[in-house]
C-alpha cells in the first residue's frame, strides 16, 4: 500500500501500526477506490485532506500531508479530496457535505475537473466561485495548494475538532523507516493544535463573560417594562391581537433568558438580543392597539440605546473622528438630537472606563448583530471603532462570521451540524445532479 497514509490514529495505535506496516507494505496490493461518499466523509472528519488511493498519483502522500498540515495549522474548515474521474457525480457536493455534517468549506479534484462548495456561514458563494475560477487549468497539486493558501485567507470559523482529537496525519513509508520520529513529531503537531485551541477557547470565553454583564442588563430592563405593563388578558376591552402581542413578548422575554443561560459562544449572544427585539416590537405593537393608533412599522431599535424600544425615525449622526450616517433613532434621542443634545448613549464597561459600545471591543458585535441583523449594521458602524474591528480577517473566527450576516444559521466553521445547512450552498451549476462543474457559475467550462 505505498503512499496510502494512515490518519486519525491515536498515538499508542500508532506504534502499533508502525510494526504492522513493516510486514503488511512488502508485496501489498494496490488499494481499490473508494467507492461511497461515506467513506470520504468518515475520512474527512478525521483529516481535512482525502486523496482516493486509485488516484494517488496524482497528490502523493507527502503532498497530501503538506497540505493536510498547513489546513490544521491555520485552523480553518476547508475539506479536499482527490478522487477519480469516473466517481458518481450526482449531488456529490451536496451528499459529501450531509454525510460529514460539518460547516466549512468543500473542495473536490475530480479526474481532471476542479469545484468547490462552501456554506455560506463561512464563505459567500461568490467567494468560493472567484476562488475557484482562479485555479482553473493547473495541475492537481499547484491547483490544490494555490486554492487552498487563497482559502484560507479569505474563510472564517475555524477547524473541526475531531482533527485534534483524531490525531496526526504519518505516511506509512516514513512509519516504517522512521517510526520514533514520526511519533515524536505528531506529539509535537498534536500538542500546538490542543494549544491553539485552548487559546481560542478561552478568548472566547472571556469575551462572552464581557457580553454577559450587557446582556444581562438587557434582560432586566426588559423584565422591568413587562412588571409595569398595566395589561391583562382578560381584561375588559382585550381581543385575540392584544393577546397575541402579549404572548410574544412573553415568549422574547423567556427566550432571551434560556438563549443567554444556554450561550457557550459569543455569538450564541445573537439569538438573545433578537428575542429582546422581536418582544419589545410585541409590546410596541400592543400599545398601538389598545390606544387605537394606527400599528407602527417594523423597525430597528434605536442605535444609541436598544433598550429605548424601535426606533421612529433615521436621523443624521456623526460619530466622534467619523463620517455622517443615518442612524435609527428612538422619540426621546431625536428629540435631543434636533435640540443640539447630546443623545442617551448605551455605555459599556472597557479597559479605559465607560464607553459606548461602538468603541469597546470585537466582543459586543453579536450582541450588536442581534438587535441590528438583515445587513444595517455594517452601515451603522463604518468608521467606528467596533466596525473597524469587525470587518477585519479575524473576527469571524472567535465572535462569529459575516460582518453584517448576524441572522445566519447559527453555525460557525468546524460545527458538527449534520445535515441543517442550506443545501442551495452546495448545488447549482450542473454536473450530474447539478452541484458540480463550472457552468455559468464558475466560468470555467467543464
Amino acid at each position: 500500500m505505498k503512499g496510502a497514509m494512515i490518519r486519525g490514529l491515536s498515538l499508542p495505535i500508532l506504534l502499533i501500526a508502525f510494526a504492522a506496516l513493516a510486514v503488511l507494505s512488502v508485496g501489498a496490493p494496490r488499494a481499490h477506490a473508494a467507492t461511497d461518499v461515506s467513506t470520504i466523509a468518515e475520512a474527512l472528519r478525521e483529516n481535512p485532506v482525502y486523496v482516493d488511493p486509485s488516484v494517488s498519483e496524482q497528490l502523493p502522500g507527502d503532498e497530501a500531508d503538506a497540505l493536510a498540515d498547513k489546513i490544521e495549522d491555520a485552523d480553518k474548515p476547508v475539506f479536499v479530496a482527490v478522487l477519480p474521474g469516473d466517481f458518481p457525480k450526482e449531488d456529490l457536493f451536496r451528499d459529501l457535505r450531509t454525510a460529514t455534517g460539518i460547516t466549512g468549506l468543500y473542495a473536490i479534484r475530480l479526474g481532471d475537473q476542479f469545484d468547490a462548495k462552501a456554506d455560506s456561514a463561512v464563505l459567500s458563494n461568490s467567494a468560493v466561485r472567484n476562488l475557484v475560477s482562479s485555479v482553473q487549468g493547473e495541475d492537481t497539486q499547484s491547483q490544490l495548494n494555490d486554492f487552498t493558501d487563497r482559502a484560507l485567507a479569505n474563510i472564517g470559523g475555524s477547524a473541526p475538532s475531531g482533527w485534534s482529537e483524531g490525531g496526526d496525519t504519518v505516511p506509512a513509508g516514513a512509519l516504517i523507516g522512521a517510526g520514533a520520529v514520526v511519533v515524536a513529531g505528531g506529539a509535537g503537531a498534536y500538542t500546538l493544535v490542543r494549544r491553539n485551541r485552548r487559546r481560542r477557547a478561552e478568548e472566547q470565553r472571556a469575551a462572552l463573560e464581557k457580553l454577559r454583564v450587557v446582556v444581562d442588563e438587557d434582560i432586566t430592563a426588559f423584565g422591568e417594562e413587562l412588571d409595569r405593563l398595566d395589561f391583562h388578558p382578560a381584561e375588559k376591552g382585550a381581543d385575540d391581537a392584544m393577546r397575541a402581542d402579549y404572548e410574544r413578548a412573553l415568549d422574547g422575554y423567556d427566550k432571551a433568558k434560556s438563549f443567554m443561560a444556554a450561550a457557550q459562544r459569543p455569538e450564541e449572544v445573537r439569538a438573545v438580543t433578537q428575542a429582546l427585539e422581536e418582544g419589545r416590537f410585541s409590546l410596541t405593537l400592543l400599545a398601538a392597539r389598545r390606544e387605537g393608533r394606527p400599528l407602527p412599522e417594523r423597525r430597528a431599535p434605536c442605535f444609541f440605546d436598544p433598550r429605548h424600544g424601535p426606533s421612529v425615525a433615521d436621523e443624521t449622526w456623526t460619530p466622534a473622528g467619523g463620517e455622517p450616517r443615518e442612524v435609527p433613532v428612538c422619540a426621546a434621542d431625536r428629540a435631543r438630537l434636533s435640540d443640539g443634545l447630546d443623545p442617551a448613549v448605551r455605555e459599556v464597561d472597557t479597559d479605559s472606563g465607560r464607553r459606548p459600545y461602538w468603541e469597546a471591543g470585537p466582543a459586543y458585535g453579536p450582541w450588536a448583530g442581534g438587535y441590528f441583523g438583515g445587513g444595517i449594521l455594517p452601515g451603522l458602524l463604518v468608521g467606528t471603532l467596533l466596525g473597524s474591528m469587525m470587518a477585519g480577517p479575524s473576527y469571524a473566527a472567535t465572535y462569529g462570521s459575516g460582518y453584517g450576516d448576524f441572522g445566519g444559521g447559527g453555525y460557525e466553521g468546524g460545527d458538527v451540524s449534520g445535515a441543517d445547512f442550506d443545501s442551495g450552498d452546495f448545488g447549482g451549476g450542473g454536473f450530474g445532479g447539478g452541484d458540480f462543474g463550472g457552468g455559468g457559475d464558475f466560468g470555467g467550462g467543464f
